[in-house]
Formats: structure tokens, sequence, C-alpha cells
């Protein structure tokens, strides 16, 4: 199905090429103003421009050749060459019939199908997932499920830390001074910190450590092999927490672009885009003060050697038509003189690949300042996820007394990893945002609770009529009379819409904010048409089934579970 800004986009074609004979993409958007219509056509301003005639004369030229057929209702012209349309309300109930027997909502796949990879969560080897890690791993999930579900090929990697000086260290470290194997990732942390420690403090075991980072890269067997154990005992801690999140990802660290290395500096080299300073190759960016290193002078790679290799293999092996990065807002320069070096070695060509880095502000305390543990470390994530789990089952337990065990553990579950989610996805992700678990599992206003109870109450609605779904669908017809209806219909119908636009800029907010205003429309619908026992009861079932499939596929997108009941 077509969505309905891009029918009318051709209807108002067809009108200009009409009216003035000329080819011209019509601009569509949503109305501002919901007394006026439903959508506005914002060409004449433009055409006007074009033509040397006033706005307000084209948008009239252009509404007198507008096919309005069964699709709208009113046309009407407003300021300087506004075209504001109403649609029919018996066009928005076929719409409706037509969302509920399409698998995919009305939503249509795409054109053209595009290899996406997306690179997200990004941990350090030997280090515990923290709150830092909380946006880049729910931020990135809620953009890779949106992609999936837009029917593109997606390749969700986990670009990990897992090279590097610092295995050197933790390895030396552990030879000397620990007998038994680690058992976990926070026993694992605790020696690196005092590795770390004595790196710092003591000459003698940094040139250790510096021989161990030698073997390493030369695969000397005992030093890979107390690698892959460490990397083995934090995999299995960011599972923990990836398996509560019910986020997937494919772990392509560090390590695995390391036997490229050699190859892309000689490319470079090959393309003379190399230039020595102080004995370190570098490439100099147009734009840009400092250069991008890509080989130290002692002949050490680094980050962005690295990240040069990852955009050649993604570009030239995995075929990548958009690449996306998700990271704090602390690396843009980073990654702008990424995206600039690797077009000017060719790996990266802007016309047939978008590069995309979404950044995101920093999480906030209660204080307004970057959010920790009252000792003042940095607040694990799976503390934070099992708080807010805690903090959820206390709040189901006392507004259901007696409910069971086992359905208040299943539902806190949900309702706390769904509220941690919301909270963060339904701010805008470039801005900073303050936690708290208050507001997070408030029950009012725009979070996880109040899109859950709409959900629910739509259950509750379907069960205390008790009919089957499945033939209405195919059988019974909509009709659309009180006005909360025809705006939730409409609102409905425009989900296809808010995820283009969430593909676009990939600001997961706006998906968050039509979910919300499609609670409130339901609400309303709720308050003002009854459903049960009234002579519009299957064409309202209908309606709240269709808002219940949107509402649900919008959570599933945002990496969110429902309820069917609380």
């Amino acid at each position: 199905m077509k969505n309905i800004i891009s029918l009318l986009r051709v209807k108002a074609e067809e009108a200009i090429h009409s009216a003035f004979g000329v080819q011209f993409e019509a601009e569509i958007t949503p109305s501002t103003q919901v007394q006026f219509g439903d959508y506005q056509c914002n060409s004449a301003l433009k055409i006007g421009k074009a033509l040397t005639m006033p706005p307000r004369v084209a948008a009239d030229k252009i509404v007198a050749h507008f096919d309005t057929n069964e699709m709208i209702e009113t046309l009407s012209v407003a300021g300087p060459g506004f075209i504001n349309i109403k649609l029919r309300p018996s066009f928005l109930a076929s719409q409706i019939q037509a969302v509920l027997k399409d698998p995919r909502l009305g939503v249509p796949l795409p054109e053209k199908v595009q290899k996406i990879v997306i690179d997200f969560s990004s941990p350090n080897i030997a280090k515990e997932l923290h709150v830092g890690h909380l946006r880049s791993t729910i931020i990135g999930d809620a953009i890779a499920r949106l992609f999936e579900f837009l029917g593109h090929n997606v390749l969700r990697l986990n670009h990990i830390g897992d090279w590097g000086t610092q295995f050197g260290m933790l390895i030396a470290y552990m030879e000397e001074n620990v007998s038994q194997t680690p058992a976990d990732l926070t026993q694992l942390m605790t020696w690196y910190k005092m590795a770390k420690k004595q790196f710092d403090e003591d000459p003698e075991f940094k040139k250790r450590a510096q021989l161990k980072v030698v073997s390493l890269q030369s695969g000397e067997r005992a030093t890979r092999d107390a690698w892959k154990r460490i990397c083995d005992i934090s995999r299995r801690g960011f599972q923990e927490i990836y398996d509560l999140l019910d986020v997937h990802l494919i772990e392509r660290g560090e390590s695995f672009y390391n036997p490229f290395l050699p190859e892309v500096i000689q490319e470079l080299e090959e393309k003379g885009i190399i230039t020595l300073s102080d004995g370190a190759k570098c490439i100099f960016l147009e734009g840009f003060e400092i250069p991008m290193i890509i080989q130290k002078s002692d002949g050490s790679y680094n980050y962005d050697t690295t990240d040069m290799a990852a955009v050649r293999h993604r570009v030239q092996v995995e075929r990548a038509d958009r690449i996306i990065y998700l990271t704090d807002a602390g690396q843009s320069l980073h990654f702008a003189m990424l995206s600039k070096a690797a077009e000017k070695a060719g790996y990266l060509d802007p016309a047939r690949v978008r590069f995309d880095h979404v950044t995101f502000g920093v999480v906030l305390g209660p204080d307004g300042k970057k959010f920790k543990t009252r000792a003042g470390e940095t607040e694990k994530l799976i503390d934070l996820i099992l708080e807010a789990i805690a903090r959820a089952k206390a709040i189901m337990k006392e507004r259901v007394p007696d409910i069971a065990e086992e359905d208040l553990d299943h539902i806190s579950k949900i309702l706390g990893i769904d509220a941690l989610k919301y909270a963060d996805l339904s701010g805008n992700r470039i801005k900073d945002y303050t936690f708290s678990y208050e507001r997070m599992l408030k029950f009012e206003g725009n979070t996880a609770a109040f899109l859950l109870y709409a959900y629910v109450r739509i259950q509750g609605i379907k069960r205390k009529v008790g009919k089957d779904i499945a033939p209405l669908i195919q059988h019974a017809p909509i009709g659309l009379e009180h006005p909360t209806e025809v705006a939730l219909a409409l609102h409905v119908r425009q989900f296809g819409e808010v995820l283009d636009a969430v593909s676009r800029d990939l600001l997961p907010n706006r998906l968050c904010d039509y979910l919300y205003e499609l609670a409130e429309k339901f609400h309303a619908f709720f308050r003002d048409c009854r459903v049960e026992g009234s002579p519009q009861e299957d064409s309202r079932l209908l309606l709240c089934e269709a808002t219940a499939r949107i509402l649900e596929k919008g959570l599933n997108i945002l990496g969110l579970k429902t309820l069917d009941r609380m």
C-alpha cells in the first residue's frame, strides 16, 4: 500500500501538470493546523516564483484541476497559497480495512532493498557494560529494527575493543599475579584496574606488558589462548545484558580487521595520500586542522587504522549501501575525519554509499552531571536494568496486591525494561537526558507504561466483546462517524509516513511521539465512542484492532514488548 502522502503527491503533480503544462515535484505534508485539514500542499509558492505569478493564483489553478474523487472531501486555499486538504471519512475507513488485511500494516516494501551496516553498542573486552553503553545499544537496536521492518538487509555489528596494548598489560598481570582462571567479568575488570595501575607506575612491568602485545600480535600460542579466555569471559558478561534487553548483534571486533591493516597502509601509500609527519604516517584532510594518523612512528596501528579497514571491508566486501555508526557526540570529529579520509582513499563514494554518524548526548544524574553511583563510579548497566525491574515490581505489587507471583515477575520484567528503553528513545537523542526511575515508570504522560496501558485496554475491550476478529476483518464494513473516530483512523494510517521520516533522520523519538499521540487519540475515542453493545460495535472493534496492531508493531520497532493484561 502506498501511504497517503504518496497518493496525494501523485494527484497534486497531475493537477500541476494539467494547470501549467509542467512537471513539478509536489510538496505534501501533514497539516500543522488540524482545523484547516488533514494535509497541505505547499507547492504553489515555488510554482508562483518559477512562473512569475502570485502564489495564491497558482494555488487556485492547482485546486481547479485537482481530482478529488472518492479520496478528498474538501480543498481550500489559505494564506499566501497553502492548499489545505481534507480527506473523506469513507476513504479513511477503506484505508483501515486495507491495513487490517495487510501483514505489513500498510507499510510498503522498498523499491530497492539496501544493505545497511549498523555499528552499535561496541563495549571493550575486560570492561563491564556501563550506563554509557546504554544509549548506543538501545538506539542502535531501534534503528536496526526499523530498517529490518522496512524490508532492508541489515547487518548488526558489535565493533568491540578486543585488541591493543591493554591486553598485553592484562595478560602480563594475570600471568604474574593470578593463579586461577577468572570466573566472571567483574573479577576480570578488577584485575584490569590493578594491571593498569601497575602499568602506569612500574616501568619494568610496562616493558613486559609491551612484549606481551608483541607476542599476541605475532600469534604466540600461550598469549593468544590467554587472550581468547579473556574475550570469552567478557562475551558471557555482555550476553547476559543483551539477552535481557533482547538485543541481537554479530561480534566483529578490532581483531577481525587486524590482518587487513598492512594492506590498507600499502594501498594508501600507493594512492599517494599518506604524508610522513615526525615519522608517523598521516592523512591530511581539507577543512581539518589536525591530520589523521594511521600508523604511529613506532610502526604500530591505532583506532584510525582499524576504522579505515572497517569502512573498506563494509563497502568492498559487505557491499553496504548505507553505513551507520552509533556513538556519543564526543566522537564527532573522529567520524567526520574518517568519512573524509575514506572518500579520499576511494573506499567511500558518497554518491553510492551513505555514511551516517548517529550521535547522542550523555546520561545525566539528578544533579545534572554524568550519571554515577553514590561511590562516584560509572553505573553498571546490569545494575540499572535490574533496578528498573525491581521498581516496576514494587509498583505493580502496590497497584495489584493479589497478583500471582509468576504474573508479577513477567509483567515487572517487561514494564521495567520497556520503561528504561522508552525513557531514552522518547527524547531527542542529540540531547543529554536526565535519568529518573520515578519519571520513566509513571503511568501518565509520554511513558512506556502509558502506551502499554492503551494496548492492554484494547485487549480488554476485545475480551469483553468476545468476537472472532478474523471474519470481521474480511466481511464487516467500517464506518467513521464521530470526529474522534476519524482522527484515530487518520493517525493509524500515518504509521508508514512516520517510519519513512525516522529512516531519513534516524530520530527514534519521532516514532515515540507518534505512538504517544496514537494512545491519546485512542483514549479520546474510547471516551466518546462506546464499542461493546453499540450499533457500531463491529466497526469500532476493527478500529480498535488496527490501533492495537500499530501500537504493537511500533513498540516492537523500538525494542519494547507488549502485555495483554496489567
